[in-house]
């Protein structure tokens, strides 16, 4: 009779795993915080650390010197400055604007006040200071841009385009670009005439100066001797009814004095005066009459 052969079927594991012990399901859940617990745990003590250093250290000195000082122990100094705009302002003038140099704490100095400073320069129109941590210093400049050359008293400076002025200096290299302003009140009333005259180029490079009158109006003196008065507040009119009377007549190649536009219904024409002898050297020939 053959053997029978016994087989051994394990258990069956179990659909449910154990289920873990309380503590150990506690420490699951909460070991999630256990690290952000730890880094402000240590940020407090750094903090604790920093504000006793400062309150130690410097009896009597300003708060912002003491965390200036305190943070430069930790690495926070000035390693650079960058200037960013810059074209004409000498970058010399601007260091010295700025109060701090290369080692200084970079949080021991007064953005706003060095950004004051900065503007104050003349051919600075606005700044803006920045600091950038740990080492960085980063300046953005908007220089004012030379608009018109304005004679004034016998000098002569730049203004930009709402009138402030520009520099005292090197005027030279603008003067044939620009348009040359004369007159009290003139700075303040460029940027109206010089934007009219953009629109009338041929114009524009007929003008040797444009005088202020009165504070309220402007002559043109041209490049023919005569002067072209233009009417108060009214300049785009006047160039473009003079540019329409040179094409028409060629008024402004003309023997003329003045060329009178302040009246809209009517145009005024002085030529100039002739040339009279004196009475005494030429006895023979009359006087001739002057032209009203």
């Amino acid at each position: 009779m053959p053997r029978v052969k016994r087989i051994v079927v394990p258990p069956a594991p179990s659909r449910m795993p154990d289920r873990p012990g309380r503590w150990k399901l506690l420490v699951r859940r909460q070991r999630r915080l256990v690290r952000p617990a730890v880094l402000g745990v240590a940020g407090l003590c750094v903090i604790g650390a920093f504000g006793l250093i400062v309150r130690t250290e410097s009896r009597g000195v300003p708060f912002g010197e003491r965390v200036g000082n305190a943070t430069a122990e930790l690495g926070l100094r000035v390693r650079n400055i960058v200037f960013e705009g810059r074209e004409k302002t000498p970058e010399v003038l601007l260091r010295a604007a700025m109060g701090v140099s290369r080692g200084d704490p970079i949080l021991g100095f007064s953005v706003k006040d060095a950004r004051a400073r900065i503007e104050k320069l003349t051919w600075v129109q606005s700044a803006t200071v920045e600091r950038r941590l740990p080492d960085l210093i980063v300046v953005q400049l908007v220089e004012r841009a030379p608009f018109a050359v304005w004679q004034n008293e016998g000098k002569f400076v730049l203004i930009d385009r709402a009138g402030e002025l520009v520099a005292d200096q090197n005027v030279a290299l603008f003067a044939k670009e620009l348009p040359l302003l004369v007159g009290a009140g003139a700075p303040q009333a460029a940027a109206t005439l010089v934007t009219a005259l953009n629109t009338q180029p041929a114009m524009r490079s007929r003008m040797i100066a444009a005088v202020r009158v009165g504070q309220r109006r402007w002559n043109l003196h041209m490049n023919n001797g005569g002067d072209v008065m233009l009417p108060e507040g009214q300049e785009t009119v006047g160039l473009a009814r003079l540019a329409l009377l040179q094409t028409q007549y060629s008024v402004l190649d003309r023997p003329l004095q003045t060329i009178d536009l302040r009246a809209p219904d009517r145009l005024v024409l002085r030529p100039v005066p002739e040339k009279t002898f004196d009475q005494k050297t030429d006895p023979t020939k009359p006087p001739i009459r002057k032209p009203t």
